[in-house]
Formats: structure tokens, C-alpha cells, sequence
């Protein structure tokens, strides 16, 4: 999706920290920065900050959209699909679709780190009914659980 005017134009979005809606769980603080509705489906941009040993989701990738982690504090181990690698401040992972990825905080301190989704998916609404999920105290069997990850567009390996 190209402009094409011959002009510049007034469409730049602002949003306030005020205006970003967050999810709070016990260990993990997901900002939703910038959502697809705000990009026109360009991408998704969200804050990811991880208490200390907050772990994170197991190995799975997602047939269409790409996700990157760029990490901005703490350490975050990323899984390639081949090996873990612990990331620091500034190092960066790109997970083209179908490839294979996880991420966690192993360590004593918290983390954070943006994570870009290409093009933009819902992701918040995955967030959002993981948390309803865990907030309800509601137990998915195993069906349930891969039929949920299917409707979101993930993949457990």
C-alpha cells in the first residue's frame, strides 16, 4: 500500500500514553501501543515487560504475520526455533511467518521488550481472552485449548 498523491497529507496518529491500553496480569504488563486499527493494518506494536521469572509461552509460530522482539531492558531468552539465545538491551530477533519462536524471563530481574506484529492481527484480541481465560479460573482441555490457539493464529510445536 503506496501513496500515490502528489501532495503530502494531515493523517499522522497520536496517541497519548494515556490512550494505550494495557493488560495487566501477576507478571506481565502488556501495553498495546499501537494496534491495527491505528496503523490502517499495517502492523501491531506492543510494550511486553516481564516481572522477574515470568517465564513465557511455549514454541509456536503463525502462518500469517511476522513478529520481531527488540529488547529494551533487562534480559529476555529468545527461542530462533533452533537454540535460545539470552537478548539484552538493544538485540533484536525477526520471526518471518511460519517461524518457529518463544520468548521468557528466566532471570531475577524484570524485562521488557517491543513486540512488532506484521501485518497487524488482532494480538490484543488473543491477550485479552487469555487474560478473561485465566481471570475466570476457567480450565480448557486440551481441544479447547488448540482450538482457541487456531482462532488466533497460533501454532503450539
Amino acid at each position: 500500500m503506496s501513496y500515490t498523491g502528489d501532495v503530502g497529507e494531515i493523517s499522522a496518529v497520536w496517541r497519548p500514553v494515556a490512550e494505550v491500553e494495557t493488560i495487566d496480569r501477576p507478571l506481565v504488563r502488556n501495553r498495546l501501543v499501537a494496534t491495527g486499527d491505528v496503523t490502517r493494518g499495517q502492523y501491531g506494536l506492543f510494550d511486553w515487560r516481564m516481572e522477574p521469572r515470568a517465564g513465557g509461552p511455549e514454541p509456536h509460530f503463525h502462518r500469517t504475520f511476522s513478529e520481531s522482539f527488540y529488547v529494551i531492558s533487562g534480559s529476555v531468552r529468545l527461542y530462533n526455533g533452533d537454540t535460545w539465545v539470552t537478548g539484552t538491551p538493544g538485540d533484536f530477533l525477526y520471526v518471518p511467518q511460519g517461524g518457529v519462536h518463544a520468548f521468557r524471563n528466566d532471570s531475577d530481574e524484570p524485562a521488557s521488550m517491543l513486540i512488532l506484529f506484521a501485518p497487524a492481527p488482532p494480538r490484543e484480541k488473543f491477550f485479552r481472552e487469555l487474560a478473561e481465560i485465566a481471570d475466570s479460573g476457567r480450565r480448557l482441555s486440551a481441544q479447547e485449548w488448540a482450538e482457541f490457539y487456531a482462532r488466533h493464529d497460533q501454532y503450539m510445536v
